[in-house]
């Protein structure tokens, strides 16, 4: 059987497809009680405490009603399974939709339509972190922070995105002038946040939507999850409108520190591609001039 294979039987699941081979490899199944997302987790990327924790706090997300996926626990009731080649699988409950957008792909849907979208994920980010402010933590759950030093500190979280060996010297230059402002604007409320609210995890179903792939969850600035949820858009013309709907729905006006958001996470993303990617990936260039793009206007409009 194949790793996959073997995962599913822990759930009395047969694989029907891959979804996603990302940071994870994420499979759709369907089990006795219907479908399921089964994911591996890749080796190394999150550690099985920090695994449960996510599991746990979507577990309790969706009990408050949140349109989040559950954990499903396996046949022996475990929500985290060892598998032979080293990694770990676990499941979640199936989410109907489409996603919001695909990465460097034009949205199909009109955009009032789109506005209309934007305005509801704000307003499901600020229920998700209300309700999550009225959990009580278990005293051993752990995830990793995206403070300002696990953005852009010494050593980030993602990397250390000015080294990025295919930035030009002016594109190094620039990625370090906007750090070392980050480093003196980043501010908020702080709290567990999301942290990868990108369109492919945002899934429209009619007139509703709901958050899957918590996997890079963790402690941040809540506002880090507005500025993920633009980053996709940082480079298109409606992106004030999407700003200003995604604000609008989230209940806050202060556009200079979402937009300063945004431009973390386009410097962040820049350290992602930099151990994931093949040297000739072309995603290396796009990410790197979506960085100084956003930091250029960040920079002269502070």
């Amino acid at each position: 059987m194949t790793p996959a294979e073997t995962a599913a039987a822990h759930w009395d699941g047969r694989i029907i497809r891959l979804i996603r081979d990302r940071e994870n490899h994420v499979y759709e199944m369907l089990t006795p009680g219907g479908r399921a997302a089964l994911r591996l987790h890749r080796a190394g990327y999150q550690s099985p405490e920090a695994i449960r924790s996510e599991l746990w706090w979507c577990a309790e997300l969706a009990k408050a009603g949140l349109p989040v996926p559950a954990a499903l626990p396996s046949g022996d009731g475990r929500l985290l399974v060892d598998l032979p080649d080293g990694r770990r699988a676990s499941a979640i409950a199936w989410m109907d939709g489409e996603a919001l957008g695909e990465a460097a792909k034009p949205n199909p849907r009109p955009l009032a339509r789109v506005l209309e979208l934007y305005e509801a994920l704000g307003a499901l980010l600020a229920r998700v972190h209300r309700a999550t402010d009225r959990l009580s933590l278990p005293p051993d759950f752990t995830r990793p922070r995206w403070d300002r030093d696990g953005l852009v500190g010494e050593d980030p979280l993602w990397g250390r995105f000015w080294e990025h060996p295919a930035a030009t010297p002016d594109q190094r230059a620039m990625l370090i002038r906007a750090r070392d402002m980050l480093r003196e604007t980043l501010d908020g409320q702080v709290g567990l946040i999301h942290a990868d609210v990108l369109r492919e995890n945002v899934l429209v179903n009619g007139r509703s939507i709901s958050l899957i792939d918590f996997d890079d969850s963790g402690f941040g600035f809540r506002l880090h999850d507005l500025g993920t949820a633009l980053v996709q858009t940082v480079q298109h013309p409606e992106h004030p409108q999407l700003r200003d709907a995604l604000m609008a729905g989230y209940g806050t006006t202060d556009t200079e520190l979402v937009e300063a958001f945004t431009l973390a996470r386009t410097l962040a993303s820049v350290g992602w591609t930099m151990p994931r990617l093949a040297a000739d990936d072309p995603v290396h260039k796009s990410h790197l001039e979506r960085a100084v793009t956003c930091a250029d206007r960040v920079l002269n409009r502070l």
